[in-house]
């Protein structure tokens, strides 16, 4: 004949039973009466709402419950008093003596006599703060993305490597297409790339699982016209490593490109007169083609210092910045004109000799015209040394030294004049 667990043992026993599994649960439990008082609680519920066990004793649970939890608490447990329910389980808060506040889970049912009638509640009380404190995080860090990608100029896409489909998300399907956007697949989105960048957009290392993140730039032909992208791309693996899957976001970055563009423009010319400086000139030098050789002028002003003395810095600037413009004036479109500091200035002039001749005749006589300063009026005169090669096989800082000693040659002929070597 079977027998039941609760039949092999006593009363005492089983009283024992429950008092130990009471006592020593890892979660919060407690007996109360049908009018909502504490008549015993456990060590971990006692921790719980930062109370004693004898502190607990006869206490009304509303008395340390949240109050904006309490009505909704004394609902349910007015509902099992009359018999609409046996138990029923919510969140809710406790407030602890210190003004803490525990987050919890709550389980009651109904303890009832052979009548039916109700004459205890059992609860179980689960102390919920850090799962809480990680959903609130997640919240907010969702909002945070959330944020951020409404911000996002650009936005996500990626492609699986099973299946090989490449999708675009809508807000990055927007900022290409417009409002009415749909997805892009491969094709549509490669289409927009300009052809000259579209080896910037291979995914065959990642594919491949060569490299797991990588790093592109790439101008995006959008709704607003072309845009450079820079594209983060990154691969997913599986448990055991196989590529699964590569994910990518695509920035907009063109207002970024156009400042680092501004920068080193601004790196490569003189503040004041807006011509080259002398980084500029070497990195224009370097560009220059010529099949007829290269000139290098050095143009100094006679006199500036007096002008300076006599008128002020202010005066003397607005000398520079028209002598700058004249030498502009008085040079081809593929010459370059820079100042290298104070009242020196340097021409390349890419051609043959007889035109870096002609090119020094014409300075000399074109910056001779008054300047007006002010209320007034001052005349320089400028002294040109010069260099010709019929190629190019130094570097600039050669060059400008031969056209230095060319330069004191000129000034000791008493200015106001040029000289050249390397020119027949």
């Amino acid at each position: 004949m079977n027998t039941s667990f609760r039949e092999t043992i006593s009363l005492e026993e089983r009283l024992a039973l429950f008092d130990y599994a009471f006592d020593n649960a890892p979660i919060g439990i407690a007996i109360v009466d049908t009018q909502g008082r504490i008549l015993r609680g456990n060590a971990s519920f006692s921790r719980m709402v930062g109370l004693s066990e004898s502190e607990v004793y006869l206490k009304p649970f509303r008395d340390f419950t949240h109050p904006d939890d309490v009505d909704a608490d004394l609902t349910l447990f007015s509902e099992v008093m009359d018999g609409l329910r046996d138990g029923y389980t919510m969140e809710k808060r406790y407030i602890r003596p210190d003004g803490e506040i525990v987050h919890a889970r709550l389980n009651v049912v109904a303890m009832r006599d052979k009548a039916g009638k109700v004459t205890r509640f059992l609860s179980q009380i689960e102390d919920v703060s850090e799962q809480k404190r990680v959903e609130l995080e997640l919240v907010e860090r969702a909002a945070q993305l959330e944020l951020a990608i409404t911000a996002l100029r650009g936005g996500f896409w990626h492609m699986d490597l099973a299946t090989h489909v490449f999708e675009t998300s809508h807000r990055l399907s927007q900022f290409i297409t417009g409002v009415d956007a749909k997805s892009l697949d491969l094709d549509q989105y490669l289409e927009r790339v300009l052809p000259e960048d579209i080896l910037a957009t291979d995914l065959t290392p990642l594919i491949s699982g060569e490299v797991d993140h990588s790093v592109v730039e790439y101008r995006l032909i959008t709704e607003s016209g072309e845009r450079w992208m820079r594209c983060d791309r990154r691969l997913l693996r599986d448990s055991a490593g196989k590529p699964l899957r590569v994910v990518g976001v695509a920035i907009d970055m063109t207002e970024e490109r156009r400042r680092l563009e501004n920068m080193q423009q601004n790196a490569e010319t003189d503040a004041l007169t807006g011509l080259l400086n002398r980084r500029g000139l070497r990195s224009s030098y370097q560009q220059m083609q010529s099949t007829d050789g290269f000139g290098l002028l050095v143009v100094d002003l006679d006199g500036f210092k007096q002008i300076n003395d006599r008128h002020g810095h202010p005066a003397g600037d607005a000398v520079l910045v028209e002598v700058a413009r004249r030498l502009s004036s008085l040079v081809r479109n593929d010459d370059a004109v820079c100042r290298t500091g104070g009242d020196e200035f340097i021409l390349i002039i890419p051609g043959s000799a007889t035109v870096a001749e002609e090119i020094a005749a014409r300075v000399v006589e074109g910056v001779r015209p008054p300047i007006a300063i002010g209320t007034g009026e001052v005349s320089v005169n400028v002294s040109i040394g010069g260099t010709w090669s019929p190629d190019k096989t130094g570097d600039v800082e050669g060059l400008i030294g031969l056209a230095d000693k060319q330069l004191y040659a000129a000034k000791a002929a008493g200015k106001d004049t040029w000289r050249i070597i390397g020119a027949e």
